[in-house]
C-alpha cells in the first residue's frame, strides 16, 4: 500500500508541475501579446530601465573588474606553461565575451534586479492593487508587467556588454602593469581572436535570450505570488533559483549551437 501512495504522490506532483507550466505559458502568451504598447508607452519604460538596469550598474561593473583580475591571474598561470603569455589579451576577452560576461551578468541580474521585480509585484498583488487595476478596466499586465519586461530585456546585453569591457581592462591590469606583458602584444593579440559577429554578436544574443527568461520568470512569480509576506518571500526565493538554473541550461544549449563545429 506504501508504494500506490508513493506512486499517487509523484503523480499529483507531476500534474502539479505541468498545470504550473501551462499557467506559465498563458501568463507569457498574455505578456508577448500585447508588448507593442510597452512601446507606446516607452516613457514608463525608460523609468523601468533606470531601475533595473542603473541601480544593478555597481555590481555589474565591480563583479567584472574582479572577475577580469582572475582571468588575467589564472590565464597568465596557465599560458606561461606553454610559453604563450602573448595570447593572454585573447584569453580573457574571448572568455569574457563568450561565457563569463552574458551567464555572470545575467546570475547577478536575477539576484537583485529580478528579485526586486519579484517584491514589487508580489506587494502590489498582495495590497489588491492589481485586482483594482482590472475593476477599473485597466490591464495590469499592459500597464505594470509589460514595460517591466520589456525593461529587463533591453538592460541585461547593455550590462553584459559593460561587464565584458571592465573585465577586459582588468585583465589588461594584471598583464600589463603587473606581470609585465607588453601592452601593443596584449590588444593586437585581442584584435586579431576575437571576431564582431561570432564572438561580440553571439555573447549580446546570449544575453537577451537571458533577459527573455529572467524577465519572464521574475514577473511571473511576482504575479503569482501568494497575497501574504510569506508568499512573495517565497516567490522572490523561487526566482533566484529558477532563473539561475534556466540560464545555466540556456547557455549549454546556446553555446552548442554557436560556438560548436559541425
Amino acid at each position: 500500500m506504501n508504494i500506490y501512495n508513493k506512486i499517487a504522490s509523484l503523480g499529483g506532483w507531476s500534474l502539479e508541475k505541468i498545470q504550473e507550466l501551462g499557467k506559465f505559458g498563458v501568463f507569457s502568451f498574455r505578456l508577448f501579446k500585447n508588448l507593442g504598447s510597452a512601446f507606446v508607452n516607452f516613457q514608463s519604460t525608460i523609468r523601468q530601465i533606470f531601475f533595473v538596469g542603473n541601480y544593478s550598474l555597481v555590481i555589474i561593473l565591480v563583479s567584472g573588474l574582479f572577475v577580469g583580475f582572475v582571468l588575467g591571474l589564472q590565464g597568465d598561470y596557465v599560458l606561461s606553461t606553454y610559453g604563450s603569455e602573448q595570447a593572454l589579451g585573447v584569453l580573457v576577452a574571448l572568455s569574457l565575451l563568450r561565457e563569463l560576461g552574458p551567464v555572470v551578468t545575467a546570475l547577478l541580474f536575477a539576484g537583485r534586479a529580478g528579485t526586486s521585480l519579484t517584491a514589487e509585484i508580489g506587494l502590489m498583488n498582495a495590497g489588491e492593487q492589481l485586482s483594482a487595476m482590472e475593476m477599473m478596466g485597466v490591464d495590469p499586465v499592459k500597464q505594470v508587467l509589460e514595460p517591466r519586461f520589456l525593461a529587463v530585456v533591453i538592460s541585461m546585453p547593455l550590462l553584459a556588454i559593460l561587464f565584458s569591457a571592465v573585465g577586459i581592462i582588468g585583465g589588461w591590469i594584471v598583464a600589463v602593469p603587473m606581470i609585465g606583458l607588453d601592452s601593443g602584444a596584449f590588444w593586437s593579440q585581442m584584435q586579431a581572436g576575437v571576431a564582431l559577429w561570432e564572438d561580440i554578436g553571439n555573447g549580446i544574443l546570449k544575453s537577451f535570450f537571458f533577459g527573455l527568461a529572467v524577465g519572464l520568470i521574475s514577473l511571473y512569480e511576482g504575479y503569482t505570488a501568494r497575497p501574504t509576506p510569506e508568499g512573495v518571500s517565497r516567490a522572490t526565493t523561487k526566482t533566484v533559483v529558477i532563473s539561475s538554473l534556466v540560464v545555466l541550461g540556456l547557455d549549454f544549449m546556446l553555446t552548442a549551437l554557436m560556438f560548436t563545429s559541425s
